[in-house]
């Protein structure tokens, strides 16, 4: 890992450059996009959110009972390799967007590429 993307409070002070030195990894802030107010999702900031939201669900990952960081570690780790696993077992699509595609793949059969009948 090289680049590390975080929020651009964490840009100020000597962090950047300490992160650069010490860990040989740049630190680069996300900044919000000009001219906006309230809440705006931020490109980066909302896939790790997203995870951290995802690990949040397993009940041994809401609080901190480890000892050691390793343990720790290794429950993130079961977690993630828990949901990989459903995800990939399971039976049924959750979105709807198989069946759109699937429509569309039987369109350009019957029609073929241009949209017209064969």
């Amino acid at each position: 890992m090289t680049q590390v993307w975080a929020d651009s409070a964490y840009a100020r002070d000597l962090l950047p450059t300490w992160t650069a030195d010490h860990l040989r990894m740049s630190l680069r802030p996300v900044i919000r996009p000009k001219g906006t107010r309230g809440f705006v999702v931020l490109p980066r900031r909302w896939k790790v959110e997203r995870s951290i939201g995802w690990i949040m669900n397993a009940r041994r990952n809401c609080r901190d009972y480890e000892r050691l960081p390793q343990h720790s570690e290794a429950h993130l780790n079961w977690t993630f390799i828990t949901l990989m696993t459903r995800r990939l077992t399971r039976k049924s699509p959750r979105h709807d967007w198989s069946k759109k595609v699937a429509q569309q793949l039987k369109t350009v059969e019957e029609f073929g590429p241009a949209g017209s009948p064969s």
